[in-house]
């Protein structure tokens, strides 16, 4: 087999190189927030003043850290179970149903996801306001589960798009009534686009702070905190919790990659 060209060997490992140091680029602020969550920082994180396990067995020490996170949880469990179950439901009748105003409809779902995060949330607030309804976590709910549809219905779409409508034939030729063929047909094909669409919607919900600060009233959310201690130094508890997400997230992401390739191996063994 004749050798590479020295220019298409070069061009390889420039493409490498610059690989590498986007990747190092985006990761720097991860590991400083890992590393800095050992610091052993007193009223602010920023100074290196050396090495303690302190703010991991100790994380509620900074006052309100873990009410903001637990807040942040809940408004992003509750808006995205929501979320996910109306977005569903409308990416299923748009893709397989015929009705009056449906490429309207279409074109509306998109405006949450091009709007400008100010215009929305200030949009609603104002909205609130003029229907003399109490800012607090109902107000963050239906803002977040406002601009979370958006993005579980392109997903799902998508799911449904790449499905083959001869398994749901085959279904209802089998006498299956309609519930049955969704709940043991069409939801089985449909679920790894809507867990997507879930995870998602909530790392959205989770990590908003424009949307949420126009309609939070006296509700304070993870990232609210993080924006309100910036101004005196975020404790390192903040950096702790971060770390942990993150951490979580991997392994979450790693289990449903490794599950995923141990079905596509089990498959593949079955048919062969």
């Amino acid at each position: 087999m004749p050798a590479r060209p020295a220019r298409f060997r070069f061009k390889g490992l420039g493409l490498g190189v610059y690989a590498f140091l986007a990747l190092a680029f985006l990761l720097i602020p991860i590991v400083y927030t890992f590393v800095f969550s050992f610091n052993d920082a007193i009223k602010n994180n920023i100074a290196w003043r050396g090495f303690t396990f302190r703010n991991w067995t100790n994380v509620c020490d900074a006052a309100g850290i873990c009410d903001a996170f637990m807040a942040s949880i809940i408004i992003g469990l509750i808006s995205t179970v929501v979320a996910t179950v109306l977005g569903t439901m409308i990416a299923l009748a748009l893709m397989r149903y015929r009705f009056r105003f449906r490429s309207q409809t279409s074109l509306l779902l998109f405006l949450p996801m091009a709007s400008p995060e100010v215009v929305l949330g200030a949009g609603l607030a104002a909205q609130f306001l003029s229907l003399g309804v109490n800012k607090g976590f109902g107000t963050i709910i239906i803002a977040h589960v406002m601009f979370c549809i958006s993005f579980v219905v392109v997903t799902v779409k998508a799911r449904v798009a790449s499905l083959d409508p001869a398994l749901e034939e085959a279904g209802r030729d089998l006498y299956g009534s309609p519930i049955a063929v969704f709940w043991r047909i069409t939801f089985p094909l449909l679920l790894p686009g809507i867990l997507s669409a879930a995870l998602l919607s909530f790392s959205l919900s989770f990590d908003d702070f424009i949307i949420t600060n126009f309609n939070a009233g006296a509700v304070t959310t993870f990232p609210m905190y993080i924006y309100i201690a910036a101004s005196r130094g975020i404790p390192a508890q903040a950096n702790v919790i971060a770390s942990a997400v993150f951490i979580i997230t991997i392994l979450v992401v790693l289990i449903a990659q490794l599950t995923a390739a141990a079905r596509a191996k089990r498959l593949a063994r079955t048919t062969a």
